[in-house]
């Protein structure tokens, strides 16, 4: 069959993949928001429903005041003796850490934090042993990926971190995942940065401390020379095998704007694509050693069929699964229905590294259609198109002295401007509609029967070229005020996709 990429879409980067029984499950990294780590699952590697979360819990993981793109970096994701753990850093207050659950629907541990530095933690069971990795310096002083044994139970160090590798020459060695294939250790890891010089590379041994062996044609995948292809950033990979015994790749990667616009805003994504071992033991992967689109395939059965949702609203989302917060949520200041939502304001706005009243859902795909109805008492309540505090687009409806109007504001880096506003006189509520395309969102007000278009902007200004950092945009409701009675009701949302 043929299956298209990418099988996870919007800001769902750095994937972990493992295997049970015959179902798979998927982790991926969630930075300043929560709850914290995403949970999919999948019977055929190319549909995945949103099952959880990993930090579902204040007392899990530090996020408050962390900056955007801070927080909980990518995770891995491993099952031994029927417990699951994942293991992830919270970048903000440098520490790598686990929990684990015996059930993966329910709720996760409390976090057991290791002691070794780093970031993208792996763990590796054999027979009564646990590897520890992470990218850094040991205790040596010697950098490259870095592994010690641990006691599962506490995290406890039962020998010195030392550097087993080194990469194969590029940039920022990160995302290591070892594993046991066919007798030999097999140590994956993504080197070039996350970004668009980013590619999968590995090595092996006879042990899973090393010696480590370069593969030869490293990277073993990568689309860095692929100019003008709208797939870009392929790297972060974790190896998985399916119940036909082939192999795969869950990675990441990008989708830019246009066919030679490098610029990319919907954040990292997850893909598969096959892997193939040869008779000497090493893999290849991919088209080539790139990552496509779409891949023709007879590993996947002909009456699978690859699922796409276009449509999302409050009545067919989940509060819990689709929809996240930035940092912390105060309780209080949300009620949400199954059809419609409440928000109460604060005094704390998007433009701070804190906890607005906001409530996000990730935007999937380039072109759509957004609408939602806003009844607002008092403040300021409205659409966001949110990368970080410093780059947002607002489509709100606000109160002043003279009664209601929409507003068109724009927020990049230390620019902020309201592009334009429609008085609404005493009429506190309006649609608000946001039509998008690759390079452009378009903002209109639908009061009655009349669309006014308030204006447009460039979604790359949106982008982590402009933007930096690692997430992707959200579309989010929010709700600022430093009234006590500044809240807002949100209805008939709809977030189409075509």
């Amino acid at each position: 069959m043929k299956y298209n990429n990418p099988v996870i879409k919007g800001f769902y980067p750095d994937p972990s993949v493992c295997k049970v029984d015959n179902t798979y499950y998927l982790v991926c990294s969630s930075f300043q928001y929560f709850p914290g780590v995403p949970i999919f699952e999948s019977k055929d590697l190319i549909n995945w429903v949103q099952i959880g979360h990993c930090l579902t819990r204040t007392s899990q993981v530090q996020l408050d005041t962390v900056d955007s793109s801070g927080g909980v970096f990518a995770p891995t994701l491993r099952y031994n003796n029927g417990r699951f753990y994942m293991t992830t850093t919270n970048d903000t207050t440098r520490q790598n850490f686990y929990v684990w659950t015996d059930d993966i629907y329910c709720e996760w541990s409390e976090p057991i934090h290791v002691d070794q530095g780093g970031i993208d933690p792996d763990l590796y069971f054999e027979d009564s042993k646990t590897y520890f990795m992470s990218n850094g310096t040991d205790d040596y002083g010697v950098g490259g990926i870095i592994q010690c044994e641990i006691e599962i139970e506490t995290g406890h160090k039962l020998t010195p971190s030392r550097s087993v590798w080194q990469g194969s020459g590029g940039r920022y060695l990160e995302s290591p995942h070892l594993y046991k294939i066919h007798g030999r250790y097999y140590l994956l890891a993504a080197e070039g940065g996350t970004e668009y010089g980013h590619m999968i590379t590995y090595a092996r041994a006879d042990s899973p401390s090393g010696p480590f062996e370069d593969y030869s044609n490293n990277p073993v995948l990568t689309n860095r020379n692929l100019g003008g292809y709208e797939l870009q950033g392929v790297g972060h990979g974790d190896l998985v095998q399916d119940s036909d015994k082939n192999w795969w790749l869950i990675h990441l990667g990008f989708r830019q704007t246009g066919q030679y616009l490098t610029y990319h805003h919907l954040g990292r994504e997850v893909f598969l694509t096959p892997v193939t071992f040869g008779d000497d033991g090493w893999f290849t992967a991919g088209h080539h050693g790139t990552t496509l689109m779409s891949f023709e395939t007879e590993r996947i059965a002909d009456t699978i069929i690859q699922q796409e949702k276009k449509v999302f609203m409050f009545e067919n989302t989940d509060w819990n699964l689709d929809w996240c917060y930035l940092r912390h949520p105060v309780p209080g200041n949300y009620l949400l229905e199954p059809d419609k939502i409440r928000l109460k304001g604060t005094g704390v706005t998007l433009d701070t590294p804190s906890s607005p009243t906001f409530i996000g859902i990730r935007q999937k795909d380039f072109n759509g259609v957004i609408s939602c109805r806003i009844s607002l008492t008092n403040g300021e309540a409205g659409i966001t198109l949110y990368m970080d505090e410093n780059h947002h687009y607002d489509l709100a409806l606000r109160n002043h002295d003279h009664g209601y109007e929409i507003i068109e504001r724009l927020n990049v880096g230390d620019i902020k401007s309201i592009e334009k506003a429609v008085e609404l006189g005493h009429c506190n509520s309006a649609t608000l509609v946001i039509k998008s395309n690759p390079t452009h969102y378009h903002f209109y007000a639908q009061i009655d029967d009349t669309e006014i278009l308030l204006g447009s902007a460039h979604t790359k200004y949106l982008s982590s070229e402009v933007a930096g950092g690692f997430t992707g945009v959200l579309i989010g409701m929010y709700v600022t005020g430093e009234s006590p009675d500044s809240h807002a009701e949100y209805t008939d949302f709809s977030c189409e996709y075509y």
